[in-house]
């Protein structure tokens, strides 16, 4: 499934998978491994994260604390809110009935 452009937080996502797919742990990739179980479930290809010495939720708040480290919880808080909001849109597309 290709990822609908239209959806909030698609670009993180696009940008997250392709990270991903160089075996790079940016933001974006980090950010898709956290929700990729659901990203999966709902017909997504998501490549697997590179190896990571934390857990994926953990490795993004570091790596968000190392951008920004005065504003690290309230921007890791923001990009899980948008990862959220892409999730459950991204559900209800793929569960919407085909006209």
């Amino acid at each position: 499934m290709k990822i609908p452009a239209d959806l909030p937080g698609a670009d993180l996502v696009a940008a997250g998978i392709e990270a991903l797919k160089r075996g790079e742990p940016t933001v974006e990739a980090l950010l898709v491994s956290v929700g990729s179980s659901r990203m999966r479930a709902a017909g997504l290809d998501i490549p697997a994260p590179p190896p990571l010495a934390h857990t994926p939720e953990m490795e993004l708040y570091l790596a968000v604390g190392a951008e920004h480290p005065g504003d690290a919880h309230s921007r890791y808080n923001a990009l899980i809110r948008r990862l959220v909001s892409f999730e459950r849109a991204l559900e209800r597309q793929a569960h919407a009935p085909v006209p």
